[in-house]
């Protein structure tokens, strides 16, 4: 039945990535793990660039986890090269959200801890909705201008305007 294709989750191919950890690969990291198949967590998206999974702790109805293939450092480390790469995560972020009924994106909190306060390294959007349904623990910690969470757009803005990397 069409209709029961639609809602479940898409079944990311990973069989363009390679099964041989290369380049970009931090045995150390659970992220890379799961984004090489090494967990059994169902990946929602997987290309290239970009895979998305539920969040092991879910704050909201709907929270997942958009990360890049390739390990990259946390939110920190980015430099203004990374903009595109960060747009590109909020993005499939709103597909998942699409891909699960989950159209008002009004409702939808997108955005990263800051270091320190990020338990995993591989840099990690979170994806979160509804927001208004987030129970108290969740709304302390993915809570909008505070010193340990920053939205998408604020990271946006911020290394829009660094410097360029030689």
């Amino acid at each position: 039945m069409a209709g029961v294709e639609a809602t479940q989750p898409a079944q990311a191919d990973i069989s363009k990535i390679s099964s041989v950890p290369a380049e970009g690969y931090d045995k150390k990291c659970i992220f890379c793990k799961i984004v090489n198949n090494e967990m059994r967590t169902e990946l929602l998206h997987c290309d290239e660039e970009i895979s998305c999974f539920r969040d092991i702790k879910p704050g909201a109805p709907h929270h997942y986890l958009v990360v890049p293939t390739r390990h990259v450092g946390n939110c920190k480390s980015l430099s203004k090269e990374h903009v595109p790469l960060v747009k590109r995560m909020v993005e499939t972020g709103k597909e998942i959200l699409q891909k699960n009924n989950v159209t008002d994106l009004s409702d939808v909190r997108f955005g990263f801890h800051w270091p320190p306060f990020c338990s995993v390294t591989h840099l990690h959007l979170h994806v979160l909705a509804p927001a208004s349904q987030m129970g108290f623990m969740s709304r302390l910690f993915y809570r909008l201008n505070s010193y340990w969470f920053i939205t998408a757009d604020q990271l946006i803005e911020l290394l829009s305007s660094k410097e360029e990397t030689n």
